[in-house]
């Protein structure tokens, strides 16, 4: 275990909050006539009830007053990664003919605790709302039922968790995480999900993550001005690659 994880009592403590260094500002990846690419910070929704609530459509409304950009991609508030906004109609009939026909493209970096046996496969539980909590989602039949599927493979393994690299087909509220849940291996942070917050390593440090451990690393699908398939990739934000360090993991896992 690195120094920076250790200390001279006898469980070492380290929370992903928001880390010394980082920031947690939007960050701009691409900007063209068509379309805007935001990398999204943790702990900011993307969207929110009321216009005047902080959130990412409100940060890009401040940026680009002049602008009419639409979201048509949304991370939950404690998921990092990218957004797209179309900022034409033809930026958006592209992304939306793009979804119908399997060419958007996504690729998240996912943290659990548990064993995943099987080295990849195919999660395809469709999602319902949760009986007991409408803001929540269950994998099976039910009340709003859609089909949905994800595929993972596994990346990476340490001594104290697993990487997984996740390719949502679908596009379902809280797909990879109730996916995830349901596969028996809820993501790290994820407790609506089942997933646990704190890990206790065999050398008594303790690794506390503070969001879920789900990260929107890749984006890819077809240009609205025609020509080649575009391609935008973000790191890990700065909170998952400690906390995969601290569990055994190294920073190159983590590259999208």
């Amino acid at each position: 275990m690195a120094t920076s994880f250790e200390s001279t009592v006898t469980q070492a403590r380290w929370r992903s909050s928001v880390p010394e260094g980082e920031s947690t500002e939007p960050e701009i990846i691409h900007h063209d006539e068509h379309l805007l690419i935001v990398h999204k910070p943790p702990g900011l929704p993307t969207t929110a009830p009321r216009a005047e609530d902080p959130s990412l459509v409100q940060w890009v409304s401040k940026q680009f007053a002049d602008l009419k950009a639409h979201a048509t991609s949304r991370l939950d508030s404690q998921v990092s990664g990218l957004v797209t906004f179309a900022l034409t109609s033809e930026a958006n009939r592209t992304l939306l003919d793009a979804r119908r026909a399997g060419t958007y493209a996504r690729v998240y970096l996912g943290i659990t605790l548990e064993v995943v046996p099987v080295e990849a496969g195919d999660w395809a539980r469709p999602i319902s709302i949760d009986p007991s909590n409408p803001k929540l989602r269950v994998a099976g039949k039910g009340r709003g039922e859609r089909a949905a599927l994800t595929r993972y493979r596994v990346t990476a393994r340490s001594p104290g968790a697993t990487l997984l690299r996740l390719m949502p087909r679908t596009g379902r509220t809280h797909q990879i995480r109730v996916h995830a849940a349901c596969a028996g291996c809820p993501l790290f942070g994820d407790h609506g999900y089942g997933g646990k917050r704190r890990a206790v390593l065999p050398d008594g440090t303790v690794v506390t993550a503070r969001r879920v451990m789900l990260h929107c690393a890749r984006l890819s699908f077809p240009s609205p001005s025609g020509g080649a398939q575009l391609r935008f990739e973000v790191p890990a934000r700065l909170d998952m690659q400690r906390i995969w360090i601290a569990l055994g993991g190294t920073a190159s896992d983590l590259q999208p």
